[in-house]
């Protein structure tokens, strides 16, 4: 039995140094507001101050905890898009009409990394992507289209091929 598992994440230094700087530089015009209204702060004040610094670490938070987790196997394919989704998805090999390892676009065909469509029925499909321009393209037999983002794309095509037969079925 084969089993391809791979887990990634939004580890890109440019990605982190830039939400931490936009933070940093957020925190400091916190405080130094604060500092200069602090003896007469309402708050309405404070509530302006804090909202913000809240959103961002959440924001920065956020980052640090997605991950993309993909697996396939003898029962067909996997995947999670944490926190967005809290167990692992499955589409058998009953449900697929094509599977196929391809290199694609992100920002030409996506518009980025992260979750991106709107559906998996809509022109391009659905994407979950986290780095990279390597994809695990399916294509549903309900006509829907869903892309994994992958940095390990021999493995994949190596599994999938193994499997291949399954979508005779």
């Amino acid at each position: 039995m084969k089993v391809f598992k791979e887990i990634q994440r939004f580890t890109q230094s440019w990605i982190l140094l830039l939400i931490g700087g936009i933070t940093v530089f957020v925190f400091y015009t916190l405080f130094k507001d604060y500092n200069r209204i602090k003896e007469t702060a309402t708050n309405e004040d404070l509530s302006g101050l804090i909202i913000p610094a809240v959103i961002l670490i959440l924001v920065f938070v956020l980052f640090l905890i997605i991950k993309l987790e993909t697996r396939i196997d003898e029962t067909g394919v996997y995947y999670q898009f944490f926190p967005f989704h809290f167990k692992l998805k499955k589409i058998g090999w009953d449900g697929l009409k094509a599977i196929e390892v391809r290199k694609y676009s992100p920002i030409m065909e996506y518009g980025g990394w992260g979750i991106r469509g709107l559906s998996r029925k809509s022109r391009r499909g659905m994407a979950f992507n986290v780095s990279g321009n390597m994809g695990i393209q399916l294509v549903l037999k309900d006509g829907g289209r869903l892309l994994l983002g992958t940095k390990m794309p021999d493995k994949a095509r190596e599994t999938i091929n193994n499997y291949l037969y399954k979508l005779k079925e």
